[in-house]
């Protein structure tokens, strides 16, 4: 059974879990429709309609971690974006808690995703809604505990195949306490500098070469950093490009992730 840390507990927020949901997004996004103000996680033990960025759908094994946390009110507008880098950071605190030795693994790859050993372990989906002047944000995680799926264009994995013996409960309840301090740390939006820091010390493919494409355009680069924004700064022949949005394909092996 799931449960808050003290932390998240301490800091004034809640948990409703579900044994099934079509979505733990969609169920924290209807939860602030009908007017819920309290920071609450959403966690199923199974998902029937999970999906990810641009409509994909979300392979939803039990044994595997579905969590959404809906924040009333998070931050102005713009700057809503930047949860999902101050998400991918409470994912990494959580993990390297339970396992210091991910470390050397684990690494965060632009914008939305966690990788163990290289192959995708962790997905975050940042949604928002608004409700008179007030924005709600949910952020979707879900991360690969027992299972993975073997029908992918690219790699992935989990942590109990990687090695890693822990459970549900135990990767969510040290999830509620790290986000606690990375929101804490993000400050709305105030402290997105110190995020973007230590987001980009455990970046994939900082300094190398990468392909990010979007739609049916492609660019070809050096991974230079993230800017002010948190966009991608690609360094390419043809001059320096910021990107918001892409798919990020490694040069050197042309696998999408």
């Amino acid at each position: 059974m799931p449960a808050l840390s003290d932390t998240a507990t301490a800091a004034g927020f809640q948990l409703v879990h579900l044994t099934e949901t079509g979505s733990t997004n969609a169920e924290a996004l209807a939860r602030a429709a009908a007017g819920e103000a309290r920071p609450t996680w959403f966690v199923a033990d199974r998902q029937t309609a999970g999906r990810g960025r641009r409509g994909r759908s979300w392979t939803s094994e039990t044994g595997n971690l579905f969590a959404s946390l809906l924040i009333a009110d998070p931050a102005p507008a713009p700057r809503i974006a930047e949860l999902c880098f101050v998400a991918a950071l409470a994912v990494d605190d959580a993990l390297l808690a339970l396992d210091p030795d991910l470390e050397s693994r684990f690494r965060l790859k632009w914008p939305n995703d966690g990788l163990l050993d290289g192959a995708k372990l962790v997905g975050i989906l940042v949604e928002a809604t608004t409700r008179g002047t007030a924005t709600q944000a949910v952020i979707g995680i879900g991360v690969n505990v027992a299972h993975h799926p073997s029908d992918t264009p690219y790699p992935t994995t989990s942590l109990n195949a990687s090695g890693v013996a822990v459970d549900r409960d135990r990767v969510f309840a040290a999830l509620s306490r790290s986000m606690v301090t990375a929101l804490a740390i993000w400050n709305r939006g105030k402290g997105f500098d110190l995020i973007r820091a230590g987001w980009l010390a455990r970046a994939y493919g900082l300094g190398g070469p990468m392909v990010v494409r979007a739609d049916d355009k492609r660019a070809e680069g050096i991974f230079a950093g993230l800017d002010a924004q948190g966009r991608l700064i690609l360094d390419t022949p043809d001059g320096r490009q910021f990107l918001n949005v892409g798919e990020v394909v490694p040069a050197m092996t042309g696998v999408v992730h």
